[in-house]
Parts: C-alpha cells; sequence; structure tokens
C-alpha cells in the first residue's frame, strides 16, 4: 500500500522527479567511472613495471637487491637451474647479468644500467621486444646493442652506428666493448627509457670478466595469481645464500599506492554521498513543503504519522533506485568501449609517461565498485529524505490543512 502510494507521488510531479533522478544517475556515473579510471592507470603502472624490467619473481644472491654490485652475483647458476627446471612448464624463465656503466659515442655519453641478456629467453618474460620502433630486436650476436629512443637522441646516434660500452670488472679495472646499434625501443616509461640498454649475456659476461655470472633469475608463472605459492617454494628449495623476491617486494611504493587507493577511495564515496544527501534533502523538504496541504488531510483521516514517515523515505528509495539503475547503464555504455579501446590522453604524454602509465588509460571496472555504489546511491537516497520526513509528521493536521 505505502509502495504504490508513494509511487504514484513520484509521477504526480514529474520534473522534481527528474532532477532527482538524474543528480543520482550522475553521481553514479562520477563513482563508477573515477573509480574505473584510477584503479586501470595505477594497474597500468604496475603491469608495465613488471612488464618492462621487474618480472613476478627474481632470484637473486641475499643482498643483492640492497646493493646490486657485480661482486653480488650468483657465480654458480646450476643449483638454480636445476631448480626452476621443475617449473619450465608452468613459468617462463630469465637469466641477466646486470650492471651500471656508461655508453659512449663520438658525441655524447650516458650512465646507464647494462643489462645482459638471453633474447629468447626475455621475450617470455618482458615486454621490451614489442617496444621496438626503429631497428629489429636484439639477437645473440656479439656487439649488438638496443638502446632507447632517449638514450639515441643523446648521443646523436641511429642503427648500425658504434657505440662504446664501459663498465668496472670484480677486479677493479674498466672492461669496455664496442657495439653496434641493432635497435630502439621505447616504453611508456621515460624513466626506464633514459637508464636502460641490453646487449647478449655472453657479450656482458665477457665484458665484465664474469665467466658463468648472472645478476638474477627473472620467473614468470603462466598464471600471475600462482606468483606467491611459486616464490614460497622456491624460497624453500633454493640454497639459503639465495633471495626470492616477489614484484611486491621490488616494487613496494606500487604496490602500497594500490593498497592505498582502496582505503581512500571510501573517501571519495563520502564526498559523493554528502553532496546527494544535501541535494535531495532539498528537494525533497521542497515536495514537503508544497504538500502540506495533502499531508494534513492524510493526517485528518487517520494515517499515522508513522506512514507518512514511511512513504517519503520510499519515494526517496524509490528515486535513488531509478537514478542508480540509470546511472550503471550509462557507466556500462562508457565504459564498455573505452575499456577495450581505451581513453587517449596523448596531450599528457610526458607528464604520463614520467609515471609509467602510458598515454591510453584502459578503465578497470571491479565487482567491489559495482556493489558498492548499486548499495551506498539507494541507501543515500533514503538517509537524505529523513530530515525531510521529519518535518512532514510534524505538522499539526488543522495548520496543515489551512496551509494554501
Amino acid at each position: 500500500m505505502i509502495g504504490r502510494i508513494a509511487w504514484r507521488n513520484i509521477l504526480r510531479n514529474k520534473r522534481r522527479s527528474l532532477i532527482l533522478v538524474v543528480s543520482v544517475m550522475i553521481g553514479v556515473i562520477a563513482m563508477i567511472l573515477t573509480d574505473a579510471f584510477s584503479v586501470g592507470m595505477m594497474q597500468q603502472m604496475l603491469t608495465n613495471q613488471i612488464g618492462a624490467d621487474a618480472g613476478y619473481i627474481q632470484i637473486h644472491k641475499k643482498g643483492y637487491q640492497l646493493d646490486p654490485v657485480l661482486k653480488n652475483s650468483i657465480t654458480d647458476t646450476v643449483p638454480v637451474s636445476r631448480v626452476l627446471a621443475k617449473d619450465s612448464s608452468s613459468c617462463n624463465i630469465s637469466e641477466r647479468l646486470r650492471t651500471f656503466g656508461l655508453v659512449s659515442s663520438a658525441y655524447n655519453s650516458a650512465g646507464v644500467s647494462i643489462v645482459g641478456i638471453v633474447p629468447e629467453e626475455e621475450t617470455n618474460v618482458t615486454t621490451i621486444h614489442n617496444h621496438i620502433v626503429e631497428g629489429s630486436y636484439l639477437s645473440n650476436k656479439p656487439g649488438d646493442i638496443l638502446i632507447s629512443t632517449a638514450t639515441a637522441e643523446k648521443l646523436r646516434v641511429g642503427l648500425g652506428d658504434k657505440v662504446v660500452i664501459m663498465a668496472s670488472r670484480l677486479d677493479g679495472s674498466i672492461g669496455s666493448e664496442a657495439c653496434r646499434v641493432t635497435g630502439i625501443f621505447e616504453t611508456f616509461d621515460s624513466g626506464f627509457n633514459q637508464t636502460h640498454v641490453y646487449i647478449p649475456l655472453e657479450t656482458a659476461q665477457q665484458m665484465l670478466d664474469a665467466p658463468g655470472r648472472v645478476s638474477e633469475f627473472v620467473v614468470n608463472p603462466v598464471d600471475a595469481k600462482k606468483t606467491d605459492p611459486i616464490a614460497v617454494r622456491l624460497e624453500s628449495e633454493l640454497p639459503s645464500e639465495l633471495e626470492v623476491l616477489t614484484y611486491k617486494q621490488m616494487l613496494p611504493i606500487l604496490v602500497m599506492q594500490i593498497q592505498l587507493y582502496d582505503q581512500t577511495i571510501y573517501i571519495f564515496y563520502a564526498i559523493i554521498a554528502i553532496a546527494l544527501i544535501f541535494g535531495i534533502i532539498n528537494t525533497m523538504l521542497m515536495a514537503v513543503m508544497e504538500r502540506t496541504h495533502e499531508f494534513g488531510i492524510d493526517m485528518a483521516v487517520g494515517m499515522s504519522n508513522r506512514r507518512i514517515f514511511r512513504m517519503i523515505l520510499t519515494e526517496a528509495f524509490y528515486l535513488g533506485i531509478a537514478g542508480t539503475a540509470l546511472g550503471l547503464i550509462v557507466s556500462a555504455a562508457v565504459y564498455i568501449p573505452l575499456s577495450h579501446s581505451g581513453w587517449n590522453l596523448a596531450m599528457f604524454s610526458e607528464s604520463l609517461n614520467s609515471l609509467g602509465v602510458g598515454t591510453t588509460i584502459y578503465p578497470v571496472l571491479g565487482v567491489s565498485s559495482l556493489v558498492n555504489t548499486t548499495v551506498i546511491i539507494p541507501v543515500v537516497a533514503v538517509i537524505g529524505a529523513v530530515y525531510p520526513a521529519l518535518r512532514a509528521v510534524k505538522l499539526q493536521p488543522v495548520e496543515a490543512i489551512r496551509a494554501s
């Protein structure tokens, strides 16, 4: 009974009801799309970092993470290879030798991180091969080098030009190697681009006089959800002088940002909710004042204050449900195409690349966001109607009937 009366009251003043529904709808759209783009941006930052260099799991000699120098590299790779062989079907594996050094041309020089890789293995754990903008990906040919567009511009070199790389060996002497630029890459992270060059692993070992040494093994599970269990098992099976780190330990700031966002998003929800509450209070209060005569008659014929109170809350609840439903429909209409094509923000490319995001943002909508929005908005609509409903039940029937 109360529900039918509430619905008729809503339809009696379509313009006011439409204004309130549209307000709720805008709040829903703001909550869903803001959350989706924020989550998408942070996940892209993390995914790009994992894909560009970190991988999901790395194996080092203990102490390497804090002091990544050549002396802290792994000297005996046989035990590691033996353990990792058990995961050959469920994980992609690559080994690297990394050191800090100098890359020079006839025009300039730059300090870089020199990464020796096995090219065919590296394609399975990182995405560098997908970011080649000139030339070709690195081969195992001695003397080849892969540099970024930023490094190429600084050194004023192009494809086929020669550069010299230099780095300290274990004995303190300087190892050097003349290399020819075989490819130029550009990732989504401008900071990464300025500091990384790639050469074949054997070339790096020869230049550094470090035969058989590797700085790290990168292990990428085929199923990323199994990262933690695989890391725990590797930790228990590998020699005690080695350490196993997941991306959560290697990229703590990014992981912390995502966790922090998961907590602070409720502040954003609260801001939207408060704005909606004031809008609903204003609209419903106007409706109550305009219907003072009507409420007076209802009270005179025996309708209790409790039923009037419930009727007004029910009206607000119906309007909240309608606004939420329309907001979800509009949000889906915007989200679905953008989740495939992304939102191109090329005008902010420098800022986005400095964050490692990329110029195209792909929104990610979680189930929790939908559930929170679907629950919060109708509840907020009811809360916003409490004060107008209290004003209505405090009316005196005789005075209310006399009101025009």
